[in-house]
């Protein structure tokens, strides 16, 4: 059985190291105008849907940044890996690697193994979401068993957008977890 982080909650303290080799905590905004942040946890560099989810994500930037939130992306890759998926993603926001089987854990997040080889040669977690406001809360959770099931992203960003607004007074949402 695995915990499911519930909406609301103080999200976890979990220290990533970034590919640039500074390590920073997941869920604390680094950018001067944000003080929300969005971390983004992607199976990996086998993963062409992430990879497209994460170019993706590259156009809805400056979105989140306009309503004070910025973007962190983190998978169990290596720092090889990740420099290695580097080269087909077009995206500026930072990239941290390495997350543990303990971490994936703490975040609630389904595990998968490899099916092979050849896909990767670890542990890895499938996708998950966290929107994470100025208190250190968890304001959005979304997390799935597969890489088919992801947030639609013009969607949840029209949906953060509207939860920033404070003219609509909107409180954070399913806190009351099973």
């Amino acid at each position: 059985m695995s915990l499911k982080l519930s909406a609301g909650n103080h999200f976890p303290a979990i220290d990533v190291v970034l590919e640039s080799g500074d390590t920073v905590r997941l869920g604390q905004s680094r950018q001067a105008n944000a003080d929300w942040q969005l971390v983004l946890v992607y199976r990996g560099r086998h993963c062409p849907l992430c990879t497209k989810y994460l170019n993706n994500l590259q156009n809805y930037q400056q979105a989140l940044l306009d309503v004070g939130v910025d973007i962190i992306a983190v998978s169990a890759d290596s720092l090889e890996q990740l420099q290695q998926h580097k080269t087909q993603l077009s995206v500026n926001f930072p990239f941290a690697y390495g997350l543990s089987i303990a971490q994936m854990q703490t975040l609630g997040l389904y595990l998968s193994d490899p099916r092979s080889p050849q896909e990767t040669d670890h542990v890895f977690a499938e996708p998950g979401l966290f929107v994470v406001n100025e208190q250190g809360n968890l304001h959005v959770v979304d997390i799935s068993n597969n890489p088919f099931v992801r947030p639609e992203l013009e969607a949840l960003v029209n949906g953060i957008g509207w939860i920033r607004n404070p003219d609509n007074n909107y409180p954070i949402r399913g806190m009351h977890a099973p």
